[in-house]
């Protein structure tokens, strides 16, 4: 992949500690996981990408999870030097499932924050027509709200704020949104209705649920065939939080990385 395609990448941590390549969800990017490094886990190199639509990293299709799959073992030839942990949160957990099942040799565990995978095409296809619907906000404070009133409402305000120095952006049309693009979102929320994939039988694997989100981003179903696949090599929690989970819950999330690195 040339440089210049090359996801844009967020490095946190010294260039010589263990790596943990850190997967983002949809609407997000990787300077999330800032404070996650730099506070509670300074002794490990993050490696966070800006994914493919998201960001400042490229927009151009395709969007597919094999996109996607493509996208970050050119990061890890660029970035790392062996097998790394991979954290995803939501549509990022469900993208670290299918990296370790393409590229089982460069990821030696997961920590898996309430992945979002496998899930119900109406529902997908609900939240897909919605996104085309109402794609960004009047300005800043509907964008804010829409935050303390959902997902983070259990996050920081200065996590907040950073959130949306980082990542809020004015458009043309002098509304805002997140900095992303809207095509990518509609097609990850399809990516999302497909058949779960699942890690190398034993391969060292956390799952974290937040247990506040209702109907919940991990199926009993998908968690079923999840402990089939890895027996005693998977470790199951539940965290009573909304779904961001790094973001909420970052010190209880640094413990369970620091099993794994």
């Amino acid at each position: 992949m040339s440089a210049e395609n090359l996801l844009h990448t967020h490095l946190f941590g010294p260039a010589d500690g263990p790596e943990v390549l850190a997967l983002h969800g949809l609407t997000g990017h990787g300077r999330r996981w800032r404070n996650l490094a730099e506070t509670h886990l300074p002794h490990v190199r993050f490696v966070a990408p800006d994914l493919r639509g998201h960001g400042r990293s490229p927009w151009t299709p395709p969007w597919s999870f094999e996109a996607h799959v493509a996208d970050l073992t050119a990061v890890l030839d660029a970035y790392t030097t062996g097998p790394v942990t991979v954290v995803g949160h939501s549509f990022g957990g469900a993208l670290a499932l299918h990296l370790a099942a393409a590229v089982p040799d460069r990821v030696r565990a997961l920590v898996l924050l309430d992945p979002a995978i496998g899930l119900p095409a109406e529902r997908m296809l609900e939240i897909a027509d919605l996104t085309l619907r109402h794609p960004d906000y009047t300005d800043e404070a509907e964008a804010r709200a829409e935050k303390v009133y959902g997902d983070w409402s259990e996050v920081a305000p200065e996590l907040l704020d950073e959130e949306i120095a980082e990542h809020l952006v004015e458009l043309d049309s002098g509304r805002v949104n997140w900095r992303l693009c809207v095509p990518a979102l509609v097609a990850s929320w399809g990516e999302l209705a497909r058949e779960p994939v699942l890690p190398p039988a034993g391969l060292p694997t956390i799952l974290v649920q937040a247990g506040k989100v209702q109907p919940p981003y991990t199926t009993p179903a998908f968690r079923r065939a999840l402990a089939e696949r890895l027996g005693d090599a998977l470790t199951t929690l539940e965290f009573d939080c909304d779904h961001m989970i790094e973001q909420a819950r970052p010190a209880e999330t640094a413990e369970l990385l620091a099993r794994t690195v």
